[in-house]
């Protein structure tokens, strides 16, 4: 029984039909960008509840709808070949496992401002009253700063973001290479 199933998993995966793929792909890539329509939302004057409501389906509902319809329409064996498809296209984008030091520092910057400023704008809004007419623009920069910088630190730092949420994780300083975390 054990050996059909480990010859089931490393058998190529057939294409579905065509037809069923271009209609499933469309759908599942149309439901993970459906969050890029939220500032539509935000900007069309529509009632307050209507927009709240919107944002929030774009955001937490639809993506997980269409995927829903996806493997639907798609089957288990055409979702897998969907997401072969997908992730070798996107391989080349994931960032590097190592990173240069300077590459490094610069994305801690990228990394770190972003939050020091959510952090310390309430109170320095107090003191400084100028800083209550900072432009909305740089709220959304702050957070494309935050985004663009898990690229720029490379790999092993979302390794290192991942183990802040494993319970039992401990990172073992090693003065010759890197640090290792262990759980």
């Amino acid at each position: 029984m054990h050996q059909e199933k480990a010859l089931d998993q490393t058998r190529p995966l057939d294409q579905p039909p065509r037809g069923r793929l271009i209609t499933g792909g469309v759908i599942f890539v149309t439901g993970f960008a459906s969050p890029a329509f939220i500032p539509l939302v935000l900007s069309s004057g529509f009632p307050d509840w209507l927009i709240a409501g919107l944002s929030g389906l774009l955001a937490f509902g639809i993506p997980e709808v269409f995927m829903v319809m996806a493997v639907a329409i798609l089957g288990k064996d055409g979702f897998a070949y969907l997401k072969k498809i997908l992730g070798k296209h996107l391989k080349p984008l994931a960032p590097p496992d190592e990173v240069s030091r300077s590459r490094y520092n610069v994305g801690l910057v990228l990394f770190t401002l972003p939050i020091l400023f959510g952090l310390l704008l309430p109170y320095l809004d107090l003191e400084f009253h100028f800083m209550q007419d900072i432009p909305f623009f740089l709220y959304p920069v702050s957070d494309l700063m935050i985004i663009s910088s898990l690229f720029i630190l490379g790999g092993n730092f979302w390794d290192k973001l991942r183990s802040l949420y494993i319970h039992r994780a401990k990172v073992i300083l090693s003065p010759d290479g890197p640090a290792t975390t262990t759980r």
